[in-house]
């Protein structure tokens, strides 16, 4: 059973035992509502290093008003029960209160890469994602942080935060786990209706369409955009954003000559939900 350690103090004591043992540890931050997403990145965890760590924390710092922070699923005994399925040693929780002080006034803020996409429509987001990931590197200490490619600029932001703050760590970004109809798992996609799932499949359809197009031989970005907004339309869905981006950067491209991200967000009902895919490439 995977060993469930109430708050930051007592896990970094775990830490330092498995330390004094000489294990290495890969670390896994979540917010919970725990799919099979979060559990190929604890799998991977294990396959990597000696001990496999898990926080679960629904971070009030990335939410903006009126998103979905109250109503975000929660399901702590679940969530143990499936970490344990994927061999977690231990999980941590925390409260906003052991994480923020009422006088907390210190965050971490990126300039480049989080001006774009997701900080365009979400501005504080990722000040609130990397001011708890510096936080939780601190608890966790690991050899190895792994994270989903699903969040491909979050994942891409926490990398450059690692190498701009000299953390002593290593950033894995895993594969997109997709259900069999092709949606990016999310625990966002318990909101959706049975309508709503399958108009959401657009989104994986459109960049399916992009992927296509590339292996096809088209390299121009536009037309690129374009094979995946006649798809994504087609399904009823209008994209908040659909772009083809440097997969290092998230500079905008004219030609795709290297590895590029084709990423898309939409609301869907609700909803708003993101995918991406990688050209010229499997993984980032």
């Amino acid at each position: 059973m995977t060993e469930a350690l109430d708050g930051p103090t007592a896990a970094s004591a775990r830490v330092d035992g498995w330390r004094a043992e000489g294990a290495t540890i890969g670390f896994v931050p979540t917010m919970g509502a725990l799919h099979e997403g979060h559990l190929s990145l604890v799998r991977a965890a294990k396959r990597r290093c000696d001990r496999a760590l898990v926080s679960i924390f629904v971070n009030p710092l990335q939410f903006a008003p009126g998103e979905d922070l109250d109503r975000y699923p929660r399901d702590f005994e679940g969530d143990r029960e499936k970490l344990a399925s994927a061999g977690c040693d231990a999980v941590f929780t925390a409260t906003p209160e052991e994480m923020y002080p009422d006088d907390f006034s210190t965050y971490v803020v990126e300039d480049r890469l989080s001006a774009t996409l997701e900080g365009e429509s979400r501005p504080t987001h990722f000040r609130g994602v990397l001011t708890v990931v510096c936080k939780l590197f601190h608890v966790a200490r690991p050899d190895v942080a792994f994270f989903g490619q699903k969040d491909a600029q979050q994942a891409l932001l926490i990398r450059r935060m690692v190498r701009d703050l000299g953390f002593p760590l290593e950033v894995s970004i895993e594969p997109i786990v997709r259900d069999a109809d092709g949606l990016a798992l999310s625990s966002r996609n318990v909101y959706l209706s049975p309508d709503e799932r399958a108009r959401a499949l657009s989104l994986s359809r459109a960049l399916a369409a992009a992927r296509a197009a590339f292996d096809g031989g088209e390299r121009d970005a536009a037309e690129l955009r374009a094979a995946a907004r006649r798809t994504i339309e087609e399904g009823g869905v209008e994209p908040e954003y659909l772009e083809v981006r440097d997969a290092g950067t998230l500079a905008p491209l004219e030609r795709v000559t290297e590895r590029a991200l084709v990423l898309v967000a939409a609301r869907v009902g609700k909803t708003r939900l993101i995918d991406n895919a990688v050209l010229g490439g499997d993984a980032l």
